[in-house]
């Protein structure tokens, strides 16, 4: 396996990172019923509250779970202990957390700051972190699914995959590929119907039938790269419908038309004394149209998704090949490689780090 690729920016103090996740279950054994569906949707929600981490988007599949996973940096200058105290009564126990409390109100009332900074950092070291989200959520998923199986050891196979994504088109891409992975098993015509996903419990599924906190995510992985915060109220409107279309890819699809090779779109039958209102119609309506085709494409596996390390644009790509420059050889000079094979829909839009030559229409497994 090739080692993880972090986001060179982890230590910024503003810049969040995106990462398509996915693990599966060992032997590929069909070991999740609508039970086990429920409690990895419960221990997910646990570690987003504890850890900071944001779900943008997920699916849960009999033998295999994706997560969209936003990494926001560590606040400035950490956690006051009552910011302590809240984020670990998602994780632990009343009694738990109050002993907690009582250690730091001790090292505070004795002026000893030090013993305060190291219990803290017992803590904090878990949060704002992939690699220890994923560790917990999937931990403690495995000891209950051990206890009540009546079984041992992992339940995993190998360690979790991931591809850095940038914000924007490709986190919105993913999550609609993320969002499809039941349409494309066979299991819904209906990405709405299944309520093991983000879209599904954005449209009413889950335990309680509030969508809030999936609607919420989504609304960030579409659209992040314009600002807008993971807030539910965003989902009605324009963001939802537009959404929807890419799943259920409706409408005109003139993707070649539209999208030039730097994957900007061009308005080809513009012409002098058009006004600006039919200009921006004419946008908007090519836009649509590229959203329709990428629909199509991810109803196709698309190994690029889960094996491209890094996918975003030609910028991007290349932004990120250029600070993990030793993990290269010295031949190869630039990160960006082209989308082929099932994917060619989003060539230009599009690009990884790695050149997947062989089996691209694969994913070694993954829906």
């Amino acid at each position: 396996m090739h080692a993880r690729f972090i986001a060179p920016w982890k230590d910024s103090t503003e810049k969040p990172a995106i990462y398509h996740c996915l693990s599966r279950v060992v032997d590929r054994r069909f070991a999740f019923a609508d039970e086990e569906r429920e409690k990895l949707r419960m221990f997910m929600r646990m570690y987003e509250n504890f850890s900071g981490c944001r779900v943008l988007a997920y699916c849960f599949m009999s033998n295999h779970i994706h997560l969209l996973l936003e990494v926001p940096p560590l606040p400035a200058g950490g956690f006051t202990d009552e910011g302590l105290l809240k984020r670990l009564r998602f994780l632990y126990s009343e009694a738990f957390v109050a002993e907690v409390a009582k250690r730091l109100g001790e090292c505070r009332k004795s002026g000893n700051e030090v013993a305060a900074r190291e219990l803290h950092a017992g803590f904090t070291y878990r949060m704002h972190s992939l690699s220890e989200f994923m560790k917990g959520f999937m931990q403690r998923f495995t000891q209950w699914f051990n206890r009540k199986h009546g079984r041992s050891g992992g339940l995993w196979e190998d360690a979790f995959k991931s591809v850095l994504v940038e914000d924007g088109v490709a986190s919105r891409t993913m999550a609609a590929y993320i969002d499809l992975n039941p349409v494309r098993a066979g299991m819904v015509t209906d990405p709405a119907d299944y309520r093991w996903s983000s879209y599904g419990e954005a449209m009413g599924g889950g335990a309680r039938g509030n969508g809030r906190k999936a609607r919420a995510g989504l609304v960030r992985a579409l659209m992040a790269h314009k600002g807008y915060a993971a807030d539910a109220r965003h989902w009605a409107g324009n963001v939802s419908k537009e959404y929807r279309m890419i799943l259920l890819a409706e409408g005109e699809e003139k993707l070649r038309e539209a999208v030039n090779e730097n994957g900007k779109v061009e308005v080809k039958v513009a012409r002098k004394g058009m006004k600006k209102e039919a200009v921006e119609a004419e946008l908007a309506r090519l836009e649509r149209s590229r959203d329709v085709a990428i629909g199509k494409m991810l109803r196709c596996r698309v190994r690029y998704f889960s094996d491209g390390a890094v996918l975003g644009s030609r910028e991007f790509v290349d932004g990120v090949f250029r600070a993990c420059r030793k993990r290269f050889g010295p031949q190869r000079k630039s990160g960006a490689r082209k989308l082929r094979g099932n994917a060619a829909a989003a060539a230009g839009s599009l690009w990884s780090v790695r050149d997947l030559k062989k089996g691209i229409g694969k994913n070694q497994g993954f829906v």
